[in-house]
């Protein structure tokens, strides 16, 4: 969690001794956390509590990097879109090696 004043706060340890539960913790992380702790109407000493678990400065002049697109699972997506529509429109294909491979088996099983 980070505070007003630009803290780095690591609960790790707190997660399970936190009275709204770990999800409420949880769902805070990696942001500015700030206004989730205030509005939550914490006493004076969970306030004064959260100073043990103080870890460090936020860096606020390093530039904010934008989140990458994650474009792996489209292409995967896609791609056995492809295949799907492939297999319909190419059914028979399949279909006729499995009938021949099924009357030459039963071909050569027949002169044996």
């Amino acid at each position: 969690m980070n505070s007003a004043q630009h803290l780095v706060y690591d609960v790790t340890s707190y997660l399970d001794e936190h009275p709204g539960g770990d999800d409420v913790v949880l769902a805070s992380t990696g942001k500015d956390a700030t206004d989730d702790f205030e509005d939550a109407g914490h006493s004076k000493s969970a306030k004064e509590l959260m100073q043990n678990f103080c870890i460090g400065e936020l860096d606020t002049s390093s530039p904010i990097i934008p989140e990458l697109e994650i474009s792996s699972k489209k292409e995967t997506t896609d791609y056995s879109q492809k295949l799907m529509d492939l297999t319909k429109q190419y059914w028979a294909v399949p279909v006729a090696v499995v009938g021949i491979s099924v009357v030459v088996g039963f071909l050569y099983l027949r002169r044996k």
